[in-house]
């Protein structure tokens, strides 16, 4: 048999270690208790066991800067000079910054300057720094720390391949004012030229370029960019590997295959339909890569069926096949190999990072051995895909009963929102302007050290709670000495907003380190739906009451949304979104039942997932959101007229879906408006939006506090598009990444303004 020699790859790796040894050495630099030296040697070192963990799995090539102190796409804004200038200034009292200070100032804002936009990545739940350009913005090449982390993987190997976003997707993602990207293409182009030929120099093999805005639906203008942008790569550079993920791109081939590149990525997981049209079309001397491992997923790959899907084109294309997940790791957690509480059937269903790279190892043996090499390890695989296909753990019969039954229940509120409006301030009564917050407030050191003492066993369940009713008792206290409206408990009890009720359905797993980076050093730990869900019994009805107990001001009932749970969760793959979507709508929906007759007056059901939820083209959109919508309205239509129903979204842009937020016909919606000077706020206004609107007037990611000058601007602003009596007063999000101190402060503010323009209105 003649060997072959297809290669094996990943397209980038988890940055926030298995323990999230990232997380914790920004926090702490950022609160100035170790130096930049310490920061550098903790990403150093993560760098070089990332590595390490690729060599020993035997990859064809070590991968690159894909590492970030904070997000890629703010690392490009830096390394091609697009820094904001409004940046220039040096803050007050640093006569001259780290570069590091100055780094994260661009993300998290400073005493002087608010923080760049910050977005979600595609439909994923990571965010990115949006680049700010302008028709003075000119390019210019930073290269010390991109090569630095060049250097530093080429004395661990020979073969590395470095990773890049390319000009387009940079340009396409970014924020203009005032022009047309477009035309700051050839400027942005000569720079990654320069870039191009050091890595010809360096002899650099392969350079992967990602182009992820091939899976959107692109113009003329856009695609012919492509055509103008590359025409700049045709000579002194590595081979270019155009990579792809998360859709079909066939649709593109003309553009692609006419393109200076040698090779393409793309992605199998979302779209396996496509190898074949590509394989047809690509010139005779690019190579494909063949994303056939989950990277947006934690479910162990079907080998059998892997190797089934590539075997046709093996003969073909022989070493012109390439093997990856489908896109970069940096969506998955590290590794299994820390879960030592995971049910055992359980875990042997699942890959991490390190259980793909390992995946894809077997794979590439496979295709070049034969499988007779990789006997034993198909073996194991062959009995954790059946353990799962076959386990009663899996499917429960009364739920599946209340899914084929759902055409019997009304998914819309018994009343207009008119109505429901007059019914809710009889009620309420509260005054024009109302202020209020989305939902946390500061996740202190005494409560995370009281949450994981009782994990460890250290503390009883009662003394727990009572620590938790502490912090809640002292939440509200704060928020009636502030002044504000309608208050919230604070969310002292809950891990995360989806964990959180994850813990408390049936069909969920949990992990003990399986984190993902959702933002900088912000970790999320997403729960694993395994099979079908339900909620055995209330989830907050007792924390609701206690806290409704406190004030005479409503306390919100908080609970998250069927869709954002279902986007933050690692789900089964054995079933439609949809039917799962439907499962969490009426497990919600209970709560918001028991929670109305336990006599609280406003639940707030948050989606800010659920712009992340919409398929990346068009022509997928009504399907999606037909079902979304109607999850949520599900979940809210239990709600008497005078029971006040809250959502909130954030950080993702909803100006294309705005019908279907309305049609959610939620009483209220806050959103997130800070950052872009209340520009989102625009189209709810250009729309109509009909019900009750609280813009965001506190950007809850940066440690900078707003005046009540500012402030109030934004709610001037707000005055031009939306009529005030619609209008509400709160954050931009949640508050448990904050602390105390600048927490009261901002929120002193606000209520400060909500009193002014109250008296100016009068």
């Amino acid at each position: 048999m003649t060997k072959n020699n297809i290669k094996a790859h990943i397209l980038g790796y988890p940055r926030v270690g298995a323990k999230r040894e990232l997380k914790f050495a920004l926090e702490s630099f950022w609160r100035k208790e170790v130096s930049s030296d310490d920061l550098q040697n903790t990403a150093k070192n993560l760098r070089a066991e990332h590595w390490q963990k690729q060599q020993e799995a035997g990859l064809a090539f070590i991968t690159s800067n894909d590492f970030s102190l904070y997000d890629h796409v703010l690392d490009h804004s830096v390394l091609f000079g697009a820094q904001p200038k409004r940046f220039n200034k040096k803050p007050f009292g640093e006569a001259n910054p780290a570069p590091e200070n100055a780094y994260f100032a661009l993300a998290r804002g400073n005493l002087e300057q608010p923080a760049m936009e910050m977005t979600k990545w595609f439909d994923t739940n990571y965010h990115y720094i949006v680049p700010e350009l302008a028709s003075d913005t000119q390019f210019s090449i930073n290269v010390h720390d991109f090569l630095s982390q060049l250097d530093e993987a080429q004395k661990i190997s020979k073969n590395v391949k470095p990773v890049l976003l390319g000009p387009v997707s940079f340009l396409y993602l970014s924020k203009a004012r005032g022009i047309n990207k477009l035309d700051l293409l050839d400027g942005l182009a000569q720079q990654y030229v320069y870039l191009l030929q050091e890595l010809q120099l360096r002899k650099i093999e392969w350079l992967q370029v990602d182009e992820p805005i091939f899976a959107l639906d692109l113009d003329d203008a856009w695609l012919k960019a492509f055509d103008h942008a590359y025409s700049w790569f045709r000579t002194s550079r590595p081979k270019l590997l155009l990579t792809t993920y998360f859709a079909n791109v066939s649709r593109y081939q003309a553009f692609i295959t006419n393109l200076p590149v040698d090779g393409i990525h793309i992605d199998l997981v979302r779209a396996p339909e496509q190898l074949g049209p590509w394989v047809n079309a690509i010139p005779s001397h690019w190579v494909i890569s063949a994303g056939v491992i989950d990277g947006r997923n934690i479910w162990r790959n079907d080998l059998d069926k892997t190797l089934a899907l590539l075997d046709p084109w093996v003969k073909r294309l022989g070493d012109r096949l390439w093997i990856a997940p489908s896109c970069s790791l940096l969506h998955t957690p590290v590794t299994l190999a820390h879960e030592v509480k995971l049910d055992a059937e359980i875990k042997s269903w699942l890959a991490f990072a390190d259980e793909k790279i390992i995946e894809l190892s077997i794979i590439a043996k496979a295709l070049n051995n034969g499988v007779d090499s990789v006997a034993q390890e198909l073996a194991i695989s062959r009995a954790a895909i059946a353990s799962r296909n076959q386990s009663n753990r899996v499917h429960d019969a009364n739920v599946k009963a209340r899914i084929a039954a759902l055409n019997t229940l009304n998914e819309n509120r018994e009343s207009t929102f008119e109505l429901r409006a007059k019914a809710q301030k009889a009620r309420l009564n509260l005054p024009l302007l109302p202020t209020t917050t989305i939902g946390s407030f500061p996740q202190t050191p005494d409560i995370r050290a009281a949450r994981a003492a009782y994990k460890k066993g250290d503390i009883s369940q009662a003394k727990y709670d009572a620590e938790m009713e502490a912090h809640i008792a002292y939440a509200i206290a704060q928020q009636e000495e502030i002044g504000l409206d309608v208050l919230v408990h604070g969310e002292a009890e809950r891990n995360d907003m989806v964990e959180f009720f994850g813990e408390q359905l049936a069909g969920y797993a949990f992990t003990q380190n399986g984190w993902v980076q959702s933002y900088g050093s912000r970790c999320v730990k997403p729960p694993v739906i395994y099979g079908d869900v339900h909620r055995p019994k209330a989830m907050t009805v007792g924390t609701a009451s206690f806290a409704q107990s406190l004030s005479s001001r409503p306390v919100k009932g908080m609970l998250t949304g069927p869709i954002t749970i279902l986007q933050w969760s690692f789900v089964r793959d054995d079933q439609p979104r949809e039917t799962t979507a439907m499962q969490l709508a009426l497990a919600i929906r209970d709560e918001v039942e028991d929670l109305q007759k336990a006599g609280i007056a406003i639940i707030q059901i948050d989606e800010p997932a659920l712009r992340e939820g919409l398929p990346l083209q068009k022509a997928a959109w009504a399907q999606y959101l037909a079902w979304a919508v109607k999850a949520f309205k599900l979940s809210a239509s239990i709600a008497r007229d005078d029971t006040q129903i809250h959502t909130h979204m954030c950080y993702a842009e909803f100006n294309d879906i705005l019908p279907a937020i309305a049609a959610m016909d939620a009483d209220v919606i806050t959103i997130e408006t800070s950052r872009s000077a209340m520009e989102l706020l625009d189209a709810f206004g250009e729309f109509s939006y009909p019900n009750d609107i609280g813009p965001g007037v506190y950007d809850i990611h940066s440690p900078r506090v707003p005046s009540v000058e500012a402030m109030e601007k934004l709610m001037k602003r707000a005055f031009d598009v939306v009529p005030i009596e619609r209008l509400w007063i709160n954050p931009d999000c949640g508050l448990k990444t904050r602390g105390w101190p600048e927490t009261k402060t901002a929120l002193e503010n606000m209520v400060t303004v909500a009193k002014s323009l109250r008296e100016q209105l009068a």
